[in-house]
């Protein structure tokens, strides 16, 4: 199935085509929101579960997007929102220490993690973020997102969210530089 453009997923869900309109945003959207939720959860099989959960708030809710926001923006925000309450349970669940250990051996067991030492580390400095400096690093680092879209995915001012930002790189780089030698 070929990728369609926005407004006409949105005419086909409203016109009662639900399941080809949600066929069609599943098929436009799958791939990037899963790299976004996979570069906040780090664990492929995580990533999957979270994207399921995604998927379902959005089918629950598709029918209640007013348009006020991009869909893609909206999409985001759900995406992000369902991360952060994975790691949030996630954290509760397991202590620190075994987290830490779980964590870097899922990491060097999984098919699709660059075993590349470097790539590890910075996975590591970017797991050790608090979860909300977590979500704005990932969307400005990796999806290039600017901060207006960010602050209509996660909330908050851009004021605030490029203070997150930078707080979150100051991090990422202290744990870098302490963690690589030739960094």
């Amino acid at each position: 199935m070929t990728k369609i453009a926005d407004q006409d997923i949105l005419r086909l869900i409203s016109e009662g085509s639900m399941d080809a309109g949600f066929s069609a945003l599943v098929n436009t959207y799958q791939e990037k929101l899963y790299w976004q939720i996979r570069r906040m959860v780090v664990i492929h099989a995580d990533a999957d579960d979270v994207l399921q959960n995604t998927f379902v708030k959005v089918y629950k809710n598709i029918l209640k997007f007013e348009g006020n926001a991009k869909l893609s923006t909206w999409l985001y925000r759900i995406a992000a929102n369902e991360s952060l309450t994975f790691l949030k349970t996630k954290k509760r669940k397991r202590t620190e220490d075994l987290e830490d250990v779980m964590f870097e051996k899922s990491l060097i067991q999984d098919q699709y993690f660059d075993h590349e030492q470097t790539l590890l580390t910075l996975q590591k400095a970017i797991h050790s973020l608090p979860e909300k400096q977590k979500a704005v690093f990932t969307l400005r680092y990796y999806d290039e997102l600017p901060y207006k879209e960010m602050s209509e995915i996660l909330g908050g001012t851009v004021g605030s969210l490029k203070a997150s930002y930078h707080h979150a790189v100051k991090k990422v780089e202290d744990y870098l530089k302490t963690h690589i030698s030739y960094v």
